[in-house]
C-alpha cells in the first residue's frame, strides 16, 4: 500500500510496517525479519523502516521498534549506544596541509583503534585499548564508575569486562574517525563508535538471559533472537539499568575521542582554531522511553537516529562517499526517526570476495586512509547509494550540511 511519503506492508497476524525505502533495495530476508518482529504481541502501532534497512540479528538494522511492556535485547544489539559525533571547526580547507598523511598519523596515535590485543599494533603497542589511559579518561571514568559498580553487584560477570581501558577508543569494523569538508570548505571532525567491550558484554549477557527466560516459560518465537524481557521482571529492570549506563558510556566515549582528536590535530596544524560550532552527539543503536501517539512507549532504534522537529543528527555515507548533517522534521509515523547511514548491500565476506585492493584505492581516491586488504569489506560499493537513501527520507529530515571526507581512520 502506498502513502504520500512511504509504503505500508501489512503482516498477517501482526502489526503493519511503514517503509521509507522507495528507490533503494530491500532484501527479501530483511522483509522476513521485519515481518517476524511485527508479529510480536507487544509491538505498539507499527514498525518504522528506514531506507538503509538490511539484515541484522533477529531484527533488521535500520528499523524503529516501538514496544509496550517488553524489550528485545537483540534488537538493541551488542554495540549499545553506537552512534556519531561531529564538530564544525573554524578551520577552512586551505588551512590543511597539502600532504594529509601526517594528520592521519597523529589521529591514529591519539585514538586507540582496531581490535583487541595482538591483532594489530601501532609503533609497538596494542591499538585496541589504552596501555595507560590519559587523564581525560580518568576524569570521564570517574563519572561512570559508581553506577557501573552497582550494575556489577547485580550482574557480577560484567565486572571483568574491558571498560576503563576502552573509554576513548574507536573499535573496529565500520567505526571511524574523519576529517571532512562541508559545502563551504569548512573543516569538520566526525567520528563513529559505541560502548566498546563493556557494551558488548552487557548486550550479550541479556540476550542470553532473554533466551533462557523464553525456554523456562516455554515461549515459542518466530526467531530465537526475538527473545524478550517482560516489563515488571527483575531481568527487565536490570537490563534497563545496564543498557542506560552503556549508552552513557558510549556518549562519553565519543566525547573523549573528540577531545583527543582535537588535541592531535593541533600538533599538526598550528593555526589557532575553535571546535564548539554545531557539535552533534547522537546514538543510533539504543532504547529509551518516549511519548508517541498519546502513550509513553519504549522505542528501540536499531540503526536509526532520532529526528524530532528541529533536532540535528548525522547520517554518514561509506568511505569515499558523502555524509550529512541533518535537521529532523518530526515525522510522527517514523516515530521521529531517520536512517543512521547508507546501509550495507552485501556481507563483509562477499565484499572481500568481489573486490580488490585496486578497487578500494580507486573508490577512495582523494581520501587519506588505509587502502589495504583488511578494509576491503568497507569499500563504498558494499553500501547503498547514499543519495538514494537521502531521497527516500526527504519526509523525515532536511540536509543542513553535506560533508566530504579528506582523512579517514578505520579500526
Amino acid at each position: 500500500m502506498k502513502h504520500e511519503d512511504h509504503d505500508v506492508l501489512n503482516v498477517e497476524g501482526g502489526s503493519h510496517i511503514k517503509m521509507w525505502t522507495r528507490g533503494v533495495p530491500v532484501e527479501d530476508e530483511a522483509k522476513k525479519q521485519l515481518s517476524n518482529t511485527a508479529r510480536m504481541p507487544f509491538i505498539y502501532k507499527h514498525i518504522a523502516v528506514m531506507p538503509d534497512v538490511h539484515v541484522g540479528k533477529g531484527s533488521t538494522i535500520g528499523s524503529v521498534i516501538p514496544t509496550l511492556g517488553a524489550i528485545i535485547p537483540a534488537a538493541v544489539g551488542v554495540d549499545i549506544g553506537c552512534g556519531m559525533m561531529a564538530a564544525k571547526t573554524t578551520l577552512h580547507a586551505n588551512d590543511l596541509p597539502d600532504n594529509l598523511s601526517a594528520l592521519r598519523a597523529a589521529i591514529e596515535k591519539s585514538v586507540p583503534h582496531g581490535m583487541s590485543p595482538k591483532t594489530r599494533s601501532f609503533r609497538g603497542r596494542d591499538v585496541g585499548s589504552w596501555e595507560k589511559p590519559p587523564s581525560v579518561v580518568d576524569t570521564a571514568w570517574a563519572g561512570l564508575k559508581d553506577e557501573f559498580d552497582v550494575i556489577c553487584q547485580k550482574t557480577p560477570r560484567l565486572k571483568n569486562t574491558n571498560n576503563y581501558k576502552h573509554l576513548g577508543t574507536l573499535g573496529s569494523g565500520n567505526h571511524f574517525v574523519e576529517v571532512c569538508l562541508d559545502e563551504n570548505n569548512s573543516v569538520w571532525f566526525m567520528l563513529h563508535s559505541g560502548s566498546r567491550g563493556v557494551g558488548n558484554a552487557i548486550g550479550t549477557h541479556f540476550i542470553e538471559q532473554a533466551k533462557e527466560d523464553m525456554r523456562t516459560h516455554f515461549i515459542n518465537l518466530p526467531d530465537k533472537d526475538l527473545a524478550y524481557l517482560p516489563e515488571g521482571t527483575q531481568h527487565f529492570d536490570d537490563y534497563v539499568e545496564a543498557v542506560s549506563w552503556a549508552q552513557k558510556f558510549a556518549k562519553m566515549n565519543r566525547e573523549v575521542m573528540m577531545q583527543n582528536l582535537i588535541t592531535a590535530v593541533r600538533t599538526v596544524i598550528t593555526k589557532p582554531f575553535e571546535t564548539h560550532v554545531e557539535a552533534v552527539n547522537c546514538h543510533h543503536n539504543y532504547v529509551q522511553r518516549e511519548h508517541h501517539f498519546g502513550k509513553d512507549v519504549l522505542i528501540t532504534r536499531k540503526g536509526a537516529v532520532s529526528a524530532r522537529e528541529g533536532e540535528l543528527g548525522i547520517i554518514p555515507g561509506s568511505m569515499g562517499a558523502k555524509s550529512f548533517i541533518v535537521r529532523g522534521k518530526g515525522n510522527p509515523d517514523s516515530f521521529n526517526s531517520c536512517s543512521h547511514g547508507a546501509g550495507r548491500t552485501m556481507s563483509r565476506t562477499e565484499a572481500k570476495r568481489r573486490y580488490t585492493i585496486a578497487d578500494q584505492i580507486a573508490a577512495t581516491a582523494g581520501v587519506e586512509c588505509r587502502k589495504d586488504e583488511n578494509v576491503i569489506d568497507e569499500i563504498p560499493m558494499a553500501y547503498k547509494d547514499i543519495d538514494a537513501v537521502m531521497l527516500a527520507q526527504e519526509a523525515l529530515v532536511e540536509v543542513v550540511h553535506t560533508l566530504k571526507q579528506v582523512v579517514c581512520v578505520k579500526g
